[in-house]
This record gives structure tokens, C-alpha cells and sequence, in this order.
């Protein structure tokens, strides 16, 4: 019996298979790979932005600004203005505030630096009153001298100098913020065409931008609603206690209230050091103490929900944010770091619909995320968009 011949395959065929088994396999880039060159890549982005902070933190602080003014432009064209009449509304609002605040340190440093040789006699009976406190407690006569020999009014000036300097550093190259200004407000006159633009082209680029900017917009509102609050009560305490240019101290309260979780103790320590010198450790003791009920209920508790409602970032961020951008960009970087942050999470994260899940993870509520239509809401229609049938759901079978 002849055993059968396996039958012939057409010759389209055996050269489809021929030439599939002669093309390699395509090759993939590893995704641990992936992972390396990203953080490769941010590692240069961070040390090229800490060369160039000294231009980069103006050009940033300049920004942050133009969008907390934008609205001004917006609500003049929606009347039917000129687009100038904004633009010159936004920037004369900028200008004022800056100019305001860069005005009032300098003075406020000028006043300091004449009060405080009034206090060298009180600063001498301090460090009397601790040699004393010192020997009392067994410390060794030469060890007390080594320990207070580098202590006297001219150290307590420089370190009271350096909290004003360090603020007004912000402000140090204030001609070339007015100048970027100028330019980005400028710009904004046809924000609104472009975000349009943008919109009917890359509509989730424009989501992420619209985004950045009102939650940063949302960020400025609430921290200067309970920076005023703040400033106002601290000022009215050191007038009630008599410590000397209180509502300086009330002006860095409000400026440090733009530094999330840590900026009331930067706030607290020339006033308390003030305290000091005019009243002796229990005046300074009260100083602490009413800023720290004051700043810690106002600052710590109340302020970072709202703040985390309104750009929907946990504590946890924010505050990793803080020593993130103050390590990258000095001072500049601690009073934008929640603005600076949207903006990261603007380029890489709500730009692209496939990432977004990730602002959960981040947020400091779980409400804040809610999945959008593109996300996780499970489909319910069929293959050609109808609604599923009862072919695409069959009966359970019947008893």
C-alpha cells in the first residue's frame, strides 16, 4: 500500500514563510533601560537648571506672576476693552506689589540695623545671666568662656541681616523681573487665541497647560488670604507685647507664609531673637509660643487642606517639593515650589491621558482624581458604539 504524499503548498505561501523566517525578530528597548536613561536625563536637566538659576529663578518668578494677573486681561477683553487696557491693568498690578514689597525690606533692614546697638547693654546681661545659669549648673569657668566667646550684638545683627538679606535676595534682580514682566504680560494679551488654538489641535496639551495655571492661580489666592490672616495676628501680638517693628515681623510672616509647612520658623526667629534683647527669655518665650499657636494652627493644619484642595497635592509632596526647588533654585525656589511643581506635573503627567492615573498617587485626596471619561469607567457599548444588547449579554439558562 503507497503512503500518501503530503500535499503541495501553493507557492505564495511557502515565500510568505520563507521570508518570515528570514526577517529577525524586532528588538525592544529594555524597560529597566528606559528607567535609566530617564533619570540620566533628569539628573542633567537638574544640575544644567542649578547653573543657570541665577537667570532661570527670575524667568520663573516672572512667570508665575504673569499667570497670577492674567485674569485681568481676561475680564478686560470679556468687556469688550482694548487688549492694552488689560495688559497695562496686569502689569501695573505686578509692579505694585513687587515694588511695594522690595520698598518696605529695604527700609524695614535700614530700621534694624540703627534699633539694634540700642540692645548691646541687654545682649551683655543675657550672656551674664547664662555664664551664671552655666556655673551654677557645674560647667567649668574656662569652658563657659570658650562656649560664649564667639557670642556678642554683632553676630545677633547678622543673623537678624541675613533673614531680611535672603528675602530680598528674591528681589535682587528686580529690573530684570519688571523687564520679563513687561514682555510676558505683554504676551498675554492673545493667551486666550492661543490656548484656542491649541485646544482644536492637542487638546490634552492645552488641558495640561489650563491646568498648571489655575491650580498655581489657585495656590496664590489661598496662601495670600491666610498669609493677610496671619500677618495681621502676628502683628497685632508683637504690638500687645512691645516688641520693636511689629509689623516688620508681620511682613515676613506673610512672605514666609508662601513657603509651605516650614515657613512660619523662619518667620519666628528674628522677633523671637528681638524678644530676646527687649524683655529677656520669658518676652521670648511668649513670641514662640503665640507664633507657634498662631502659624501652627493656621499654617500647618487649616492652610494645607485648603492648599491641597486647590491644587491637589498631598503634604507630603508639597513639603518634598520644598527642599526639592529651594536645593535647586535658593530662595526663589522655596516661595515657588508648589507653582514650579504643578508645572512639572503639567509637562509629564496631565499631558498625556495615559499618565493621568498617576495623580492619585500624589493627590491629597482620593476625590480630587476622579476618573475622567477616558479612563476607568468600563465600557458598556458594543465594538460599533450601540448599546450592548442582548447578544452581547445572553439570558442566564433556565431551570
Amino acid at each position: 500500500m503507497r503512503s500518501k504524499e503530503p500535499a503541495p503548498q501553493p507557492a505564495a505561501a511557502s515565500a510568505a514563510s520563507a521570508s518570515a523566517s528570514a526577517t529577525p525578530a524586532q528588538w525592544t528597548i529594555p524597560r529597566g533601560l528606559i528607567v535609566l536613561i530617564a533619570a540620566a536625563s533628569a539628573v542633567v536637566t537638574v544640575i544644567g537648571m542649578r547653573i543657570f538659576s541665577p537667570i532661570l529663578g527670575p524667568v520663573l518668578l516672572a512667570l508665575t506672576l504673569t499667570m497670577a494677573v492674567q485674569p485681568i486681561q481676561t475680564w478686560a477683553q470679556r468687556r469688550g476693552w482694548h487688549p492694552w487696557v488689560g495688559m497695562v491693568g496686569a502689569l501695573v498690578t505686578v509692579y505694585a506689589i513687587l515694588i511695594g514689597i522690595a520698598g518696605a525690606l529695604v527700609i524695614s533692614t535700614g530700621q534694624l540695623a540703627s534699633v539694634l546697638p540700642d540692645y548691646a547693654e541687654s545682649f551683655n546681661e543675657q550672656l551674664d545671666g547664662l555664664r551664671t545659669v552655666l556655673a551654677n549648673a557645674g560647667v567649668d569657668a574656662e569652658q563657659i568662656r570658650n562656649m560664649l566667646s564667639s557670642l556678642d550684638i554683632g553676630k545677633l545683627v547678622d543673623v537678624l541681616s541675613t533673614a531680611l538679606q535672603g528675602l530680598l535676595g528674591v528681589f535682587s534682580n528686580l529690573l530684570f523681573v519688571l523687564a520679563l514682566l513687561l514682555f510676558t504680560t505683554a504676551g498675554g494679551m492673545t493667551m486666550g487665541k492661543r490656548i484656542a488654538f491649541v485646544t482644536r489641535i492637542r487638546p490634552d496639551i492645552a488641558f495640561a497647560l489650563t491646568t498648571a495655571a489655575q491650580g498655581t492661580r489657585n495656590y496664590l489666592v489661598v496662601s495670600t488670604v491666610f498669609g493677610l490672616i496671619v500677618a495681621v495676628l502676628d502683628g497685632g501680638a508683637l504690638v500687645l507685647l512691645g516688641i520693636p517693628l511689629p509689623w516688620l515681623w508681620a511682613m515676613l510672616s506673610f512672605i514666609t507664609n508662601y513657603i509651605p509647612n516650614i515657613g512660619f520658623l523662619i518667620g519666628v526667629i528674628p522677633p523671637a531673637l528681638l524678644a530676646l534683647l527687649e524683655g529677656g527669655p520669658i518676652l521670648m518665650l511668649w513670641v514662640i509660643v503665640i507664633y507657634s499657636v498662631i502659624n501652627f494652627v493656621i499654617q500647618s493644619v487649616i492652610q494645607p487642606k485648603f492648599v491641597g484642595d486647590a491644587v491637589g497635592l498631598s503634604t507630603a509632596v508639597t513639603f518634598l517639593s520644598l527642599v526639592f526647588w529651594a536645593s535647586v533654585l535658593g530662595a526663589i525656589g522655596a516661595l515657588l515650589a508648589v507653582p514650579l511643581t504643578l508645572l512639572v506635573k503639567a509637562l509629564l503627567l496631565d499631558i498625556d491621558p495615559t499618565t493621568r492615573w498617576m495623580n492619585v498617587m500624589i493627590s491629597g485626596s482620593v476625590e480630587d482624581t476622579a476618573p475622567t471619561d477616558d479612563t476607568t469607567e468600563p465600557d458598556t457599548a458594543g465594538s460599533d458604539g450601540e448599546a450592548a444588547g442582548p447578544a452581547d449579554h445572553p439570558p442566564p439558562p433556565k431551570k
